[in-house]
């Protein structure tokens, strides 16, 4: 299932769900572009970091935009156990050897987030940097609310740390609410955030706006 839009500067957007077969290191680039400063001190350098995720992506996780057959962007969510990105703790040792691993898993764990029952957990917004304010996020994240009301959740919830204002509006206008932010200042240095926000909006509901500004 998939959507059309149009929009000034844009042309012809397709939306569709998974990631399509051999575009697992785009994805991984547009995911690592986007969240790379936050998975940094867990998944660095990048040119390990990329190939690492591209490997272990659950690709049917995932809402992908694509422009001319090129995805400029991507919406990954957690349903029944499975997320968009992957990788066990054995990966990660084989991938970063077994001392520096362990470090690793530690730092990922923090950003475990399991739905509650009647929840889908969408797993962020990666759009290509040429694209963004032109509703490519606003389109994926509808076709995710689609994913959710066919699986029959009573509300999406998701996750925008202190550093990332822009997202925090987007989600905004697309109908999600605040209704918790967890402060830990000790994360700043370590992570380069110091608070996250948690934001939920229920299943069939939106915004009446039909294009980032």
């Amino acid at each position: 299932m998939g959507a059309d839009a149009t929009g000034p500067g844009v042309g012809a957007l397709t939306v569709r769900r998974g990631v399509p077969a051999g575009a697992e290191r785009r994805v991984a680039e547009l995911y690592w572009e986007a969240f790379g400063r936050k998975l940094g001190p867990a998944l660095n350098p990048a040119d390990k970091a990329v190939p690492f995720i591209a490997a272990h992506l659950n690709t049917d996780r995932a809402v992908c935009a694509l422009l001319d057959g090129r995805i400029v962007g991507l919406a990954g969510y957690q349903h029944g156990g499975r997320a968009l990105t992957g990788g066990s703790a054995g990966a990660v040792l084989r991938a970063y050897g077994h001392l520096r691993g362990l470090h690793r898993l530690l730092l990922l764990a923090l950003f475990e987030r399991r739905p509650a029952p009647g929840q889908l957990v969408m797993d962020g917004i990666a759009v290509d940097p040429d694209l963004r304010g032109r509703g490519v996020g606003s389109l994926l994240i509808e076709e995710v609310a689609a994913v959710a009301a066919e699986q029959d959740c009573r509300e999406i919830r998701l996750d925008v740390i202190d550093t990332n204002p822009r997202a925090r509006a987007l989600y905004e206008r697309r109908g999600f609410t605040a209704v918790r932010t967890e402060h830990a200042p000790y994360l700043r240095g370590l992570l380069g955030f110091g608070a996250v926000t948690t934001m939920r909006r229920p299943v069939g509901t939106g915004s009446g706006e039909n294009r980032e500004r």
